[in-house]
């Protein structure tokens, strides 16, 4: 019976000074900005992501510009040899141009469609984690209200610099989420 009286008593005494502060301090009006695509950007996290990325498309793009190349180079020789070729040696070439242009534009869209899907997913995952981060800074600093400015649909005609948090939450989401580095091949 005693420990059952103890505890709501303990509990009072503890809870007694929170809610004293929380009723004696006036309602937080911050209002604070951050541009959450340079945040995503600029986070250990994001920086790695980039350029795991760049890695992973760097041989389709190489692909890319070698088929450029060769589209090129039917191109010169059409043109340095508009009378010294054939009829069915320069139909030839221009269909197989035709055929190279065609599948470099199809390579092309589907290699900006596929960056962006893995880009898209990149920064969600990360935005989801940096929304916690920020969520969590806005309540401990008080602010009522955090504006991304990096949107073209976000309204804000005036934003100082000095309550714009960016650098604030990616050293904050940095030390949450440190990268992690990847073991070199081969070991």
């Amino acid at each position: 019976m005693k420990i059952r009286t103890v505890v709501p008593i303990v509990a009072a005494v503890l809870m007694t000074p929170a809610v004293r502060a929380q009723s004696a301090a006036p309602a937080a009006n911050k209002v604070g900005i951050i541009n959450i695509q340079a945040a995503i950007a600029n986070t250990g996290e994001g920086k790695q992501a980039l350029s795991e990325l760049q890695s992973q498309f760097a041989p389709r793009r190489a692909e890319l510009q070698d088929l450029q190349k060769q589209i090129q180079d039917i191109q010169t020789r059409l043109q340095t040899g508009a009378t010294t070729l054939s009829a069915e040696e320069s139909e030839r070439l221009t269909d197989q141009g035709q055929r190279l242009s065609r599948t470099l534009q199809r390579k092309q869209q589907d290699d900006q469609d596929d960056y962006q899907d893995a880009q898209q997913d990149a920064v969600n995952t990360i935005g989801r984690k940096m929304m916690s981060v920020l969520d969590k800074y806005a309540k401990e600093h008080g602010y009522s209200v955090v504006l991304d400015t990096s949107s073209q649909q976000t309204p804000v005609i005036y934003a100082s610099n000095q309550i714009d948090l960016t650098q604030e939450i990616v050293r904050l989401y940095d030390a949450a989420y440190p990268v992690k580095t990847s073991a070199p091949a081969g070991k």
